[in-house]
């Protein structure tokens, strides 16, 4: 009988060394929970260790644990759990590194729009490689990427005009 290989100590920490922070960001992008990242960051590195997946080079290992970690974050969010769950207020048990502005305005564009704004602007991967990631084609990502643009640029204006009524600019 054939044992699946397993991949080494060594290599597991090489991977989380060079690729942890991007997992964990693009896991965050999707989901917009630091728990629910956390947990998806292991997932994807317990699975990475289980499948010992051979790989053509960095940039595929680098495209693998994304995808991983994007199909991932999309079950987390599908889960029946995560419907009938109530979440705390994130205001009353601390605050998130990650909270400014921005970033809650990120929050309220849709996920597909957090996934490729993600994706090209803190990841840099191009329209042709998102479409690679997300089963797309590049022109569908193209479309989607303009559209993001267009709804973040909407929301940062909205968010400055009540800033400005409320600060009576």
């Amino acid at each position: 009988m054939h044992e699946k290989r397993r991949c080494t100590a060594g290599e597991l920490e090489d991977a989380i060394r060079q690729y942890g922070d991007q997992v964990y960001r693009m896991a965050y992008a999707v989901v917009r929970n630091r728990t629910d990242a956390d947990d998806i960051f292991q997932e994807v590195f317990l699975k990475f260790f289980e499948a010992a997946p051979a790989f053509a080079g960095a940039e595929h290992q680098k495209a693998w644990l994304l995808r991983v970690t994007i199909n991932r974050a999309r079950s987390e969010l599908r889960s029946s759990w995560r419907r009938r769950v109530v979440a705390l207020s994130e205001e009353v048990a601390f605050t998130d590194p990650e909270s400014n502005d921005l970033d809650q305005t990120l929050r309220r564009l849709s996920r597909p729009h957090r996934t490729v704004i993600h994706l090209f602007y803190y990841e840099g991967y191009s329209t042709a490689q998102i479409a690679v990631l997300l089963g797309k084609r590049p022109s569908a990502i193209r479309t989607q990427l303009t559209r993001a643009r267009a709804s973040l640029s909407r929301l940062l204006k909205e968010d400055e005009a009540c800033f400005l009524t409320a600060t009576g600019k």
